[in-house]
Order: C-alpha cells, then structure tokens, then sequence
C-alpha cells in the first residue's frame, strides 16, 4: 500500500512533536513536511525537542523544519495535514490548507463548533464524518477540516458513551485538575503553579458544556444536533506534567450498581477497536480496582499495543450511593486529548475512504 503524504504544522511545539512522534513509521502515512514559523526554518527537529518521556529516533530528530506555505504543501503533493498549531493563529491557516484540497486533523479549537465541521471521537460518533461532504462542496478542491475535542472533554465524552448510553443519565457534574502542558510549552510560570492550584482556566469549563454535547450529539439531514445532556464544569490546573484528571458526579433516582457500571465502562468498544486501527486502543476504557487511582503519573500511558501507549482512558474509584454516582477518570491530554486523538480521527477517515 502506498502510503498518504502528510505534513504537520506547528511542529516546533508539544503537540506538533507528538504528531511527529505517533506518525513515524506510520502504516499509513508518511511525513514529508514538518511546518513552523519562520523563525524555525532550518532547525531539525532533533534542535526543538520538548518531549521528556519520549527517546526520540536519530532518523526523526535529524528532520528539518520548512515555513507554513499551504499552497507550496499542496504543490508537493500533500494529501493530509495534521495542525498542532495554536488556536489563535490555526483558523486561517487550516481554511487554506483545506481550500488547496487537503484534509486537515486539527487539535486546535478554531474550527470545532463549525456548522459543518465535526468533533470527532471515533468511538463515540464516528457518523459525524459524514458532515465533511458539506466541506467539500463549498471548498471547490475538495478539502475539508475534522477537529479533535478539547483534551479534557475527549476524556469525560469517553467516559460518559458508555453509561449514557446505557442508563440515559441526563446531568453530569465534573470537576478538573489539568496538568501543566495543557498550556502548551513551557506550561504556565513556577511560581504560579509551585505550591499552588490555579482555580480558573479560560473557556475551559464553557467549553466542556458546548464540546461535550457536539460530541455526544447527533448527525442527521445535514446538521449536528446537541445531546440533551447538561454538563457543568469547574477546571483547575494543578502541577501535573502530564494527565488531566476528573472527579465526575451523576445523580439519578434509578441508579444502577457499582457493578453494572464498571461493566458498561470495561466492555465499552467502537469503530476503531472494530476496524482495528493502528492508533486505537485494544480496551478504550480500562477500569482501576485499587482504591488510590487512576494517577497520573502511573496511568498516563495507558492503553495496549504499543503504538496506543496514552490512548485509553482510565477509570476507577467507582462508587454509587442511593441516587449518586461518583468516579474518577484520567486521560493523557496530549496524546489521547491531542495529537493521538487527531491520529486516530484521520485514520478512520482513511479506512471509512475518505482520504
């Protein structure tokens, strides 16, 4: 099979070193452009690394950085375009790359609440690419742009499919502690953080609300349509490096047992576990018995086979009380909650023939 020319941008960033790290020897893809701004150009990625838990490849690090030119990408032959790039500078940037008939997997939110762009999990609503057909008429090459969810909703949305699903529960109470890259390179000043919790991160719990419906909503006649579901959030960032942790709390006057709970959670599987994608995780959502987790520092990289390492959310302290239910999730925030999460999305799209 030969492979699909990919470019990344924003590749001098964390996430972007993530994309170029899920995408080496990829089956499917190959990376034939690493994008940044000018003052990158000619640096090798060997030069910016920013990925302490990652031994990065002789071969990867001796990649070189070229400018952000949309229209040269194309010229090259680009077919896919995986965005690391920050939300403030993406939109214009996905737009033309879309326009120059690429498909764009975006981690940035520029685009995610689009009437025609979809938010995709795939194990969740892998229907919702079915609105990139309305990109494609409008954009005259044939380009269109799918986002991830923002890394802390990716991680709840899992965590709710299954139970929602099954006990159509309608109220959902969660509160966050998101680790330091959240905030990108180099995360926020150590003495904000040192000793600290900084109680308020901005469009964060908004953001859980209007994403999380999207996700958990429906596709139909051509547009989206909100999952009933209410979600009210309160985010925290706290001194995690890695792994953004949820208190969820869900009442209900017909509440099952702890039992059928961790059992929807643990047989909980999708589109990608179907399809076997290389990105997707054997067991989406593993389920902690130990009474002290999940944590981020031992659950992180959860998730089976190897190239799936941080792409399954984990879940534990489960415990029901009359009409309440209580339960702690963790989920990697830049692999599964960004650049793993775009991976994954772009290779249901090749497999469903969309790329």
């Amino acid at each position: 099979m030969e492979k699909k020319r990919v470019a990344i941008l924003g590749s001098s960033g964390m996430i972007g070193q993530r994309f170029a790290h899920m995408l080496h020897m990829h089956p499917y893809f190959e990376v034939t452009a690493y994008c940044a701004s000018d003052r990158s150009e000619g640096k090798t990625l060997a030069n910016l690394w920013k990925l302490f838990d990652i031994d990065m490849d002789e071969d990867l690090g001796k990649s070189k950085i070229q400018t952000t030119d949309p229209k040269a990408l194309a010229k090259e032959g680009v077919e896919i375009v995986f965005s690391g790039l920050p939300s403030e500078v993406a939109g214009p940037l996905e737009d033309a790359c879309a326009d120059e008939g690429m498909a764009v997997f975006s981690n940035a939110s520029s685009h995610r609440m689009d009437i025609d762009t979809p938010i995709l999990v795939p194990e969740i609503n892998p229907d919702h690419l079915a609105s990139i057909e309305a990109q494609r008429l409008r954009r005259k090459k044939g380009g269109y742009i799918v986002t991830n969810a923002n890394c802390s909703v990716t991680g709840l949305a899992l965590g709710l499919k299954p139970i929602v699903d099954a006990f159509r529960f309608t109220e959902v109470y969660v509160t966050t502690y998101q680790a330091l890259s959240g905030a990108g390179y180099p995360g926020v000043p150590s003495i904000d953080i040192l000793s600290n919790v900084l109680p308020y991160i901005k469009n964060e719990e908004e953001k859980m609300s209007s994403e999380g419906k999207k996700v958990l909503g429906g596709f139909s006649n051509g547009r989206f349509g909100d999952s009933p579901i209410s979600i009210e959030a309160s985010c925290a960032r706290v001194g995690t490096r890695d792994g953004h942790l949820e208190a969820v709390f869900i009442k209900d006057r017909s509440m099952p047992t702890a039992e059928k709970i961790a059992k929807a959670f643990s047989s909980f599987r999708g589109r990608p576990q179907e399809l076997e994608l290389p990105s997707a995780p054997i067991q989406p959502i593993i389920v902690r018995e130990e009474p002290d987790r999940p944590q981020p520092i031992l659950d992180c990289d959860a998730g089976m086979p190897e190239r799936a390492k941080g792409m399954a959310i984990s879940i534990g302290r489960i415990r029901v009380n009359n009409d309440r239910l209580r339960f702690l999730l963790l989920v990697h925030n830049t692999v599964r909650g960004g650049a793993g999460g775009s991976v994954l999305n772009a290779e249901l799209a090749f497999r469903e023939g969309l790329i």
